[in-house]
């Protein structure tokens, strides 16, 4: 079990399609086992996709735990929402966008309130789960990111304009240190 770097946005494997899994066995367990290493080692993360770190491949898997003592792990592999209901407009940020530069880089997005959800979890049993709230917007973010999608592709093109301007002030003002 190793920590993974998390990838930072512009990188361009943030745009990759994350690959289903069909082989659960121990090297899958391991990769998995990174997974939330690197969740666990992050502050403030609720949860991290494959296809946010230096892994290969980026599998179709997520893993989210936002519980205070980190003791409630789900992952999700191959994961699919079958059904979507209502709407929330609620404020995102990500791991992947910004935290190289220590800001926090948000917007408020549109997702679904409620969702179904089939998927796999890490042993390959098939299971399906009910999530409203912060739990359908962290599985559909997630899932985002395994289909090569961050939260900023989701806004106008002036709001993802300023968000990229601020984020480059900082990144100018790093690499002048």
């Amino acid at each position: 079990m190793s920590i993974v770097k998390i990838l930072q946005y512009p990188d361009e494997r943030l745009k990759r399609q994350a690959k289903k899994v069909d082989d659960f066995g121990p090297e899958f367990q391991q990769y998995v086992d990174s997974m939330f290493a690197t969740h666990y080692n992050a502050d403030n993360c609720a949860a991290l996709a494959a296809t946010q770190l230096d892994l290969e491949p980026g599998y179709h898997v997520t893993v989210i735990d936002f519980s205070p003592q980190h003791d409630q792990p789900l992952c999700i592999v191959n994961g699919d929402i079958i059904e979507r209901e209502g709407e929330q407009y609620e404020e995102e940020g990500c791991m992947s966008v910004g935290c190289d530069v220590d800001i926090y880089i948000h917007a408020h997005v549109r997702r679904a309130e409620r969702i179904k959800l089939r998927a796999k979890d890490r042993h390959g049993e098939t299971f399906e789960l009910e999530a409203e709230g912060y739990m359908a917007k962290c599985i559909q973010h997630e899932l985002d990111h395994l289909d090569g999608k961050i939260f900023l592709d989701r806004l106008s093109g002036l709001k993802r304009n300023r968000l990229e301007k601020k984020l480059r002030k900082e990144w100018r003002a790093r690499d002048s240190k």
